[in-house]
């Protein structure tokens, strides 16, 4: 096979090479071809209730890098032809839930008691060992009516939780005495200053609305960076973009759609802090949204109550917050809960989001007294990785009559490990051909499940014609339930022979569900992709091959 593929090789690679120097040119050229416009971040005048244009759907790169990550088929970026059904799938609730509660006096002080991320941050730390959450408690200071205070849990498998008495408020679990309202901690581990390792952006509400930033080493004693933003929304969030390094506060503003985002990033988060003035408005809800289920409240206009972000494998994955009323004055005077679900979302340039889907992704119920009747909300770090699913930690409001914070709480759902959508075959069967990429490792693996079906791999070269000896004829068939199993051929070891040459895959699945693919450089099929919050057997939030922690 080797001889067939050296004057190949040669001239793909001088293709590659001359797109990546034409794409240096403009823009700035991103992990996946896709180039952004010289302006960055795009400049928007105005909202509006139209769904948001996404550029790179419209105008695909000519050859995209797979070389980060496990590649979905959330859109059509990668995808040429396909006879395959796309499914997209919402995340179910653990059936223990809720699995934080208020039980402690200083979650219980005020009007209305709470234990739940607002955001706040839910990850794993793999020094530890342990799955940790920074959840809000209450705390009513004379004139700050629903300030809260940062506290932490831990646990050693993502359900069952513990709430350790630390040594910052002896005989609590409180971490940082911060009157705020909302606030995103982040678990960062391309820091190289230790004392830095987390990050925490408070929405201080002591005085006024502002942004401030906190650093700790440990997640629980905490310093002052000194850095803080001006007078701003109080629902303001914060997430790191590794695939270009810089670090984004979606600001929360009023507007023509009513709560929204706006954005503004810098790789230097106290700068970040100090420049929020010059965001550019982002995104809201629109016309596809959903409304409030109640007859008497279908007529409200759904907004953008938040927006957590975080990196998965080779995208970024919102968690949009869509409040659909009513407002807060009616809410308290009626002793109900305003409506507020979380949707999903996905962007491949950390700006334009897809959002294919206007199901909710995770929703409240409509029986009073459920923990997550009403106003869910998200956890900073949006899901983490656990063996085969995705786990979401979010909180959720009790309808009472104690005014619209609720008595709240903390749950988990749970999602298959790359579920979002998945491409599905009927017995008959179906294929899906993907558009022309290029990739470093040599192990295909895919993310399946046909028990009862199979799945055929064959790959083509830039013109449609089949590179043997990778023929379906050749493939071994792929069958069972997997997130991570290997494509393999007869006559063929790996795919090293065409690493790094314009080619395209073809997947012939019948009776079953193709989730993802990618290819590894490992053996064990690590991905080299973002794996969110991180989860066990991960040193720290990039899918990497197997190690010993206690290296």
């Amino acid at each position: 096979m080797a001889p067939r593929f050296t004057l190949f090789m040669l001239l793909a690679g001088i293709l590659v090479l001359t797109t990546h120097i034409a794409g240096l040119t403009g823009g700035e050229l991103l992990y996946n071809g896709i180039e952004l416009p010289d302006q960055w971040p795009p400049r928007i005048e105005q909202l509006t209730r139209e769904p948001m244009p996404v550029p790179y759907l419209e105008h695909r790169p000519a050859v995209v890098p797979i070389n980060i990550g496990r590649q979905l088929f959330v859109d059509d970026f990668l995808v040429e032809e396909c006879s395959l059904q796309r499914t997209f799938h919402t995340a179910d609730f653990h059936p223990i839930n809720p699995i934080l509660t208020f039980d402690k006096s200083w979650e219980k002080r005020g009007k209305s008691p709470v234990a739940y991320p607002y955001s706040g941050g839910a990850w794993y730390d793999f020094r530890d060992k342990l799955f940790k959450i920074w959840y809000s408690g209450q705390l009513d200071p004379p004139g700050i009516y629903g300030a809260r205070i940062h506290c932490l849990a831990h646990s050693k498998d993502g359900v069952h939780w513990e709430k350790p008495v630390l040594d910052i408020e002896p005989g609590t679990n409180i971490v940082l005495r911060q009157y705020h309202d909302g606030g995103t901690v982040w678990l960062d581990e391309n820091t190289t200053d230790p004392s830095q390792r987390y990050k925490l952006f408070g929405v201080d509400v002591s005085n006024g609305v502002r942004l401030t930033l906190f650093y700790s080493a440990d997640g629980i004693h905490w310093r002052d960076s000194g850095a803080s933003g001006r007078q701003l929304g109080d629902r303001t969030t914060c997430f790191y973009n590794p695939f270009r390094k810089v670090w984004v506060v979606g600001v929360r503003i009023g507007g023509t759609v009513g709560r929204a985002r706006a954005y503004v990033e810098d790789a230097n988060p106290e700068t970040l802090v100090g420049k929020l003035g010059t965001a550019t408005p982002w995104c809201g809800a629109d016309k596809l949204d959903p409304h409030n289920p109640r007859p008497e409240f279908q007529h409200i206009e759904p907004q953008l109550y938040n927006l957590d972000v975080v990196a998965y494998e080779s995208l970024m994955l919102g968690l949009f917050a869509i409040w659909q009323g009513p407002g807060n004055q009616e809410v308290a005077k009626l002793g109900i809960q305003k409506r507020c679900d979380l949707l999903v979302g996905f962007s491949r340039d950390g700006f334009h989001w897809h959002r294919p889907d206007r199901r909710r992704f995770l929703a409240g119920t409509d029986q009073k007294g459920d923990w997550n009747f009403g106003n869910i909300q998200s956890a900073g770090g949006c899901c983490l990785v656990v063996g085969d699913k995705l786990y979401f930690y979010v909180s959720g409001r009790e309808e009472d009559a104690s005014g619209w914070h609720g008595r709240s709480s903390t749950g988990l759902a749970v999602l298959r490990r790359d579920g979002f959508t998945s491409l599905d075959a009927s017995p008959s069967g179906g294929s899906v051909t993907t558009r022309p990429v290029t990739f470093q490792g040599q192990h295909l693996r895919v993310n399946v499940d046909c028990p009862e079906g199979k799945l055929l791999v064959e790959v083509l070269d830039e013109k449609g014609n089949v590179i043997p000896p990778l023929t379906e004829e050749n493939c071994i068939p792929v069958t069972g339930n997997s997130t991570n199993a290997q494509v393999q051929w007869n006559g063929a070891s790996d795919l090293s022979a065409i690493a790094g040459i314009p080619v395209r895959f073809r997947f012939s699945l019948t009776n079953g569900s193709l989730y993802s693919f990618w290819v590894s450089a490992d053996s064990n099929g690590a991905s080299h992709g973002y794996v969110s919050a991180g989860g066990p057997g991960f040193r720290g939030v990039v899918d990497l091959p197997h190690f010993n922690t206690s290296d």
